[in-house]
């Protein structure tokens, strides 16, 4: 039986509306039970203290528990791609960070899409990343580096958390804007790397922020550089990559939360509307503070921005390097 194109267009907007109206009923019973924030790396690190925070604060503006469940494993992998595979009814929600990104350019085996699998609510919290040297060492300055380097190139090592972490893209990235060739030395984590900085085994290194700050408040370390456009509050006497030559060098490692793509969008709006609630409490302020990290949050549009401008940066980073996971 033929259909009339004015019967069919009727239909289809019935559909729709009756669409609309359950993704509204639904988002104004949601929640109705406790959320699960899904952190891909073990308890203790960066991530999951800002999970933590989250989870903490969150129920007072939603309504419900978040139950933080770390799931670790590959580099953040397992976590994140178990979250892809996830209901989207926002009752799963995933703690993402600069790895998101970086590990589909890394890891060609990857299961999820950065974009496509996921529904970007907020950046939560940044921290910056910055260059770290041995405080009476004989590199007092971006420059002296630099210039050490291009004497004698690939003579000065710098350590990273392991191949194809952000410590060790942002070292890559600095050669690229630099032309200077450094020798990579990849560890077990950012840790190990600081521990060897300052016993003289290797001579720099590229981290973010939280690890380094106790070290360089205690002296043990020196950060010539941030790589951020402006200087942080944590370090007001450090100065920038930018102020020190080396252009458009700005890296931060942020911290957020996405749902899982096809999440209705009012369950998306009510995630968003509370977590910058949350973010802009003065005691989470002072909680992230702690852990060197200023608080950035922003709209859905602009954070699935921010997401794929990394992808695309970091893409040409790992191609530019010939970076290959091992």
């Amino acid at each position: 039986m033929e259909i009339q194109p004015r019967r069919y267009f009727s239909v289809v907007a019935s559909l729709f509306a009756a669409l609309l109206l359950g993704e509204i009923a639904f988002a104004q019973t949601y929640p109705i039970k406790p959320i699960r924030l899904i952190v891909p790396y073990p308890p203790g690190g960066g991530t999951d203290f800002v999970a933590r925070i989250v989870a903490l604060k969150l129920p007072e503006a939603i309504g419900q528990n978040v139950v933080v469940d770390n799931r670790p494993g590959a580099a953040g992998l397992v976590g994140t791609e178990l979250a892809a595979r996830a209901p989207a009814d926002g009752y799963t929600l995933l703690l993402v960070d600069s790895s998101l990104p970086i590990n589909v350019t890394y890891y060609k085996n990857a299961k999820y899409d950065a974009i496509k699998d996921f529904d970007p609510i907020t950046d939560v919290a940044d921290t910056a990343y910055m260059l770290v040297v041995q405080p009476a060492g004989p590199y007092q300055s971006v420059r002296d580096v630099i210039n050490a380097a291009k004497a004698q190139p690939g003579t000065i090592n710098f350590g990273s958390g392991g191949n194809g972490s952000g410590s060790h893209l942002t070292g890559e990235f600095f050669q690229m804007r630099t032309g200077v060739k450094l020798t990579h030395v990849p560890y077990k984590g950012v840790g190990l790397a600081l521990t060897d900085v300052i016993a003289g085994q290797i001579q720099t290194t590229f981290t973010s922020a939280p690890p380094a700050m106790g070290l360089i408040k205690s002296g043990r370390i020196k950060a010539l550089a941030v790589a951020t456009e402006k200087r942080i509050s944590s370090l007001p006497e450090t100065p920038t990559f930018g102020e020190q030559g080396v252009k458009d060098l700005v890296v931060v490692n942020w911290y957020g939360i996405a749902s899982m793509a096809g999440t209705p969008q009012p369950v998306l709006d009510k995630l968003h509307a509370a977590l910058v609630h949350v973010i802009g409490l003065p005691d989470v302020k002072e909680r992230l503070a702690s852990g060197a990290l200023e608080p950035a949050p922003m709209s859905q549009q602009a954070f699935r921005k921010l997401i794929a401008e990394e992808l695309t940066r970091w893409s040409a980073v790992v191609k530019n390097a010939g970076i290959k996971p091992e």
